[in-house]
């Protein structure tokens, strides 16, 4: 058995945390006997959801970098020396055969140190717009898996490799979950579900859209379950009724899913790629806030193939009503809209990543 040992890191959210674990589930059970470290950020949420998952994790002492002049941004040089410091540590420590990054403003002095002392680095991209983290990564990594086309304008093309994004495998069955989903959930089987996803921290304008929007919800005989966000249960949770569950946060996804005959949500990478592998008719819109508007690219790709519907939130006010009412009242355009989306798919991402990792462990270490 090869005892390989594997750092990875990544984090700030879900979009760069779930993959990473995606990708450790998919290593561990290939290799059970090897050892594996995650790296992240101390304060961010990975510090709480990695070891749910079952794996150990280090946290640095850095941050990103604010738009806007702050003091917070004079604390940077200070932040980053201490990170690749206690970076180097971890790396002599744990003597690891590959390091995987993820994304995320935490990874950046982990793969720095690695690949300046020749470990081998993976970096895994999930949107259309890379973050700048993995750009600036990109020249010493081995190996970079995309799951969009034409990202040669930022990263050396002959070490892309189009795989993905890294998807939990108990998403591959939530056809088959729908009664158990419905029991879960307390939900009424005789009437369709509309699951509200504003990501892991949740969003301000798609839950105040929700509010708003309440009264047709009702009119239109729909149950919603509402993840909301941690920032904002206390604000929302007083909508909760019979027809409305809101959560802060949903840990079991693929019975959400399960339950759900339409979606609206943000864009990020993580979420484009898991509702495309369920196949759900889905309205995005995609945060405005984000680096260069790649959320608003992640899903006019998938829009310009008829596989979903944008809305853009300036435009909430003026078409959402309509896109609605004429998506929640037709199962022929649910159904278009699913089945397009799920050809887009890559459900194999998570095993063709993991297969492009372990061609970069060194021979000489293998056993």
């Amino acid at each position: 058995m090869n005892n390989y040992r594997f750092i990875i890191s990544g984090g700030g959210t879900g979009g760069h945390i779930y993959p990473a674990i995606a990708i450790a589930d998919e290593l561990r059970m290939r290799h059970p006997g090897a050892a594996f470290l995650f790296v992240g950020a101390s304060d961010r949420m990975e510090m709480e959801k990695v070891p749910q998952a079952g794996y150990r994790i280090e946290g640095l002492w850095i941050s990103g970098i604010d738009r806007k002049i702050s003091l917070k941004n004079l604390l940077f040089p200070f932040k980053l020396i201490s990170s690749l410091w206690k970076a180097g540590r971890i790396l002599k420590k744990f003597k690891p055969d590959v390091v995987v990054g993820t994304g995320g403003f935490a990874s950046g002095p982990l793969l720095r140190v690695a690949s300046g002392k020749g470990v081998p680095c993976v970096l895994q991209e999930q949107n259309s717009y890379p973050g700048i983290t993995n750009r600036l990564l990109a020249g010493k990594a081995s190996k970079i898996c995309v799951a969009y086309d034409g990202l040669e304008r930022f990263f050396p093309a002959d070490k892309i490799i189009k795989t993905g994004n890294p998807v939990r495998k108990d998403l591959l069955d939530v056809k088959t979950r729908r009664v158990e989903a419905q029991a879960f959930f307390r939900i009424d089987p005789g009437k369709k579900v509309v699951l509200v996803l504003g990501g892991s921290l949740g969003a301000r304008a798609i839950n105040e859209l929700v509010r708003k929007q309440l009264p047709l919800l009702r009119k239109n005989g729909v149950q919603v379950l509402w993840q909301c966000g941690k920032l904002y249960y206390e604000e929302f949770k007083e909508y909760e009724d019979n027809t409305v569950r809101v959560h802060a946060f949903i840990n079991e996804m693929a019975l959400a899913y399960a339950a759900a005959d339409v979606v609206i949500s943000r864009a990020g990478a993580s979420s484009v790629s898991e509702l495309s592998v369920v196949g759900k008719p889905v309205i995005f819109i995609p945060s405005p806030h984000v680096a260069e508007d790649h959320q608003t690219k992640n899903a006019q790709a998938v829009a310009a193939k008829n596989a979903a519907i944008l809305i853009r939130e300036k435009e909430l006010d003026t078409v959402f009503e309509n896109e609605f009412v004429s998506l929640i009242s037709s199962e022929e355009k649910q159904e278009e809209l699913g089945n397009n989306f799920r050809m887009l798919a890559l459900p194999d991402a998570t095993a063709t990543i993991v297969d492009e990792i372990e061609k970069c462990i060194k021979p000489k270490e293998k056993q």
